[in-house]
């Protein structure tokens, strides 16, 4: 029986059984809808023309204040949307603020908000914002972004192809460990000291991977490059490998050895009592290429000084996917756990 999880995203059979077989009218002009796995819709719009959509919460988390909860969610949006290889222009943005929630706090999120979509170029075209009490959740809207391009340039997950290697930017939960190091500063200090502790919350810097992106593309894409981009989120680094070939259709091998984990994420990870490889891996992207391409990749993501390291290698449907993703995230039990012993 399918259930939804305690917390976070709900998983492949939920969404197989409850959610896949009733998606309302079906469109010709769709050529991607909802699929495990892949980030985006793609619709076509006009003759090699399409439209690409993502959504996704917008949080709001007391602790890091109202201008990073801000930049965090469009960073968030951003990321998922650039996976589809075409740049993000327009934006819906709904919220629903909490009532800890007060007009000066709701004022800096806006002004911070626009200020980052006004650096990424994207332009807010509706919207609606209200109050209406009984939430206490980080979780305050919903916001949904638009780009438009080439038909002939747009990639999905379903693109990549057995024999293309996959590439890891920045390794395993970057941005949330540099979240976590953020949100609770007095206890990671507690246990790790002053100098680790601003090492790990220089990570949270890490969270865009629209950069990591817009590099790899620049090499080609489809049967010239890039074939595939999965943004690493719930489920961790196995989870996103796990999520790409099976939206690919394909098997899959992984070198765990080149996954890198940086000791700040290690150390987080132990305090949390989290697995690096099976926990939201914020700020890390996957990136399947053909093989002629993937050193060229490799060198375009340094130059821009991002870490990146060949992790595995889509095989044959047959051969398997050699790892095996959690059902659920532990992050989020992680997250409430330190909330519940009172770490600061």
């Amino acid at each position: 029986m399918s259930r939804i999880p305690t917390l976070g995203k709900v998983d492949k059979n939920f969404f197989d059984h409850v959610i896949f077989p009733h998606l309302g009218a079906n469109h010709p002009e769709i050529l991607q809808g909802p699929q495990m796995g892949l980030d985006n819709g793609v619709v076509r719009i006009a003759n090699g023309r399409v439209m690409a959509v993502t959504t996704d919460p917008l949080s709001y988390i007391p602790e890091l204040g109202p201008e990073d909860s801000a930049w965090i969610s469009v960073h968030l949006l951003a990321n998922d949307l650039s996976t589809s290889g075409l740049e993000p222009a327009y934006a819906i943005l709904s919220f629903n603020m909490p009532e800890h929630m007060d007009e000066r706090d709701f004022e800096r999120y806006w002004s911070a908000m626009h200020e980052e979509l006004e650096q990424l170029n994207i332009a807010v075209i509706a919207g609606h914002t209200g109050r209406y009490g009984g939430d206490h959740s980080t979780i305050i809207g919903n916001g949904t972004l638009f780009a438009t391009g080439l038909e002939s340039a747009y990639l999905t997950s379903k693109m990549a192809l057995p024999g293309d290697q996959i590439i890891l930017t920045k390794g395993a939960m970057p941005g949330t460990c540099g979240l976590l190091a953020r949100v609770f500063p007095k206890s990671v200090e507690r246990a790790y000291g002053s100098e680790f502790l601003k090492r790990a919350q220089k990570l949270f810097g890490q969270y865009p991977t629209t950069p990591d992106a817009l590099a790899a593309m620049s090499v080609g894409v489809r049967e010239d490059g890039v074939t595939a981009m999965h943004d690493v989120t719930e489920g961790g680094v196995y989870g996103a490998l796990a999520e790409l070939a099976s939206a690919s259709g394909c098997g899959l091998a992984v070198d765990k050895e080149e996954i890198f984990i940086s000791d700040e994420v290690r150390a987080i990870c132990e305090l949390f009592e989290l697995d690096p490889y099976r926990s939201l891996s914020e700020g890390a992207l996957l990136i399947s290429v053909r093989p002629h391409k993937t050193e060229a990749v490799v060198k375009a993501l340094k130059s821009k000084k991002i870490e990146a390291s060949i992790v595995g290698e889509l095989r044959p449907k047959s051969q398997g996917i050699g790892i095996e993703p959690s059902a659920e995230d532990p992050y989020w039990k992680a997250y409430q756990r330190a909330h519940e012993r009172g770490w600061k």
